[in-house]
């Protein structure tokens, strides 16, 4: 008999939720997580006394507790957790700024489209006809793949409006360059322009620990510091997993959030990595300021997407790092968020792996240093001068995000190629997560969830 019924490899927010679900339905369940903590792409880590929180800035899916479809209040039924204690802070309003041009959003739609008004008056009709299209479109239906640019400048006939709206879906969730699959696009719009940004209450830590306490209370197990080395095959079927350490745990099914590029590597898929090697990775820089500068630089914005050249270049930069565009977050600037004793900025620019890779372990300090500088510069243009009040700063880079949570070349966002269904060739081997096609929190979350349903649960 199998030691455990499932057996997780990451803990990340979709190996988690995968994990409570199961385990709330008796399987029983372990999760293997390679870190000391969980959450993989949105975790956090302490430098002297200072939380910094990584992936994503915010959660997207803003919904109040009686909107009983939206997929926020989805995802807390399948979890079993009490949406009355969840609270949520939303955004004071996010900015895109354009190559001169500006567009404001916050959690209400109108804003958005009332500021296309103003902007783009003679793309405003047009606007509202493709919001009616995206309320239409079922993006979970079966379907092959569709330019969100082309669908863009047939109804939009506007590529300055249809750049600016791609920019905030593209870095929120996009493992293409260049273009994105007209579903995905779908999903991310309602998800940011019409649902919105927030961030639950308190930091990613205490929402962590309040999935993990859940996970634990059905009886799930949780190890950490144990990478696994290989997905045991025989007979045409998973058996387990071998550890890094020589242990082998036996299991009557395996669920990987890993990444497409990873679980081929452990189970020894006939497939190729590069092949299902996301592109885009990224480079942010976290820093510590002095509450006082707060008023100045925030300029009631929570989040700011910059962009100064005159067309969307949403790719792999040639460099190690791109500073013509990114996003700058301000984390205390969400409604009711209490101010902390310092104040944050992070910076976020596309970076480019394989450039960072090949650096020389003597220059990667040097560089990381260099770069971290040019970041902050860029930022300064946009929001006002700010280096020399740091009190604290740090940065990682995509060598950092490939190795705390192997994702192959540091990909944010996997594979371009997702498999949807979840399936592998071997019938009790399943993906989950970014690779899947789910994105967000949110999105990696209800990702974990579905794959349990639907090929667990029956």
């Amino acid at each position: 008999m199998a030691e455990y019924q499932l057996i997780i490899i990451g803990g990340g927010l979709s190996g988690i939720a995968a994990g409570i679900r199961a385990a709330r339905f008796g399987r029983k369940t372990l999760i293997l997580e390679q870190h000391t903590l969980p959450g993989g792409l949105n975790s956090y880590y302490t430098r002297q006394g200072h939380l910094l929180e990584t992936g994503l800035h915010a959660m997207t899916n803003c919904a109040g507790p009686g909107d009983k479809h939206a997929p926020l209040n989805r995802l807390f039924r399948q979890l079993h957790l009490s949406r009355k204690q969840f609270q949520l802070q939303e955004q004071i309003g996010s900015e895109i700024r354009f190559c001169g041009q500006s567009l404001v959003f916050t959690n209400d739609p109108a804003v958005l489209e009332d500021d296309i008004a103003r902007a783009f008056p003679a793309s405003i009709d047009r606007f509202r006809r493709l919001k009616q299209l995206i309320a239409l479109y079922d993006p979970f239906a079966p379907s092959p793949w569709r330019s969100t640019r082309q669908f863009l400048a047939d109804h939009l006939r506007d590529s300055r409006l249809a750049d600016m709206l791609l920019l905030p879906l593209m870095v929120y969730g996009n493992a293409e360059e260049h273009d994105m699959d007209l579903a995905q696009f779908v999903i991310m719009f309602r998800a940011v322009f019409e649902e919105g940004f927030f961030r639950p209450s308190g930091t990613m830590r205490e929402f962590l620990a309040q999935l993990v306490r859940q996970y634990l209370e059905y009886g799930g197990e949780l190890r950490y510091r144990a990478p696994a080395a290989e997905i045991v095959v025989r007979g045409g079927r998973v058996q387990g997993v071998r550890l890094e350490s020589g242990e082998t745990l036996s299991a009557e099914a395996v669920l990987s959030t890993a990444g497409i590029p990873e679980t081929i590597r452990l189970s020894g898929w006939d497939a190729d990595v590069e092949r299902y090697s996301g592109r885009m990775s990224f480079m942010e820089t976290i820093s510590f300021l002095p509450q006082t500068l707060a008023t100045g630089l925030s300029r009631d914005r929570t989040i700011i997407f910059y962009h100064h050249q005159p067309t969307l270049s949403y790719r792999r930069p040639d460099s190690l790092l791109d500073t013509s565009w990114g996003v700058i977050c301000f984390p205390e600037n969400f409604a009711g968020q209490p101010p902390a004793e310092l104040m944050q900025i992070r910076v976020t620019n596309p970076a480019s792996h394989p450039r960072w890779k090949a650096l020389a372990p003597a220059a990667y300090g040097p560089m990381k240093q260099q770069w971290t500088g040019a970041s902050v510069l860029a930022s300064e243009e946009i929001i006002g001068n700010y280096h020399q009040s740091i009190v604290y700063q740090d940065s990682f880079t995509p060598l950092t995000i490939e190795r705390f949570t192997r994702k192959a070349q540091g990909a944010v966002y996997g594979s371009a190629i997702k498999i949807r269904d979840g399936l592998t060739p071997w019938p009790n081997l399943f993906i989950a997560g970014t690779d899947q096609g789910y994105l967000g929190i949110v999105g990696a979350m209800l990702s974990g969830i579905t794959v349990v349903n639907r090929h667990l649960l029956q």
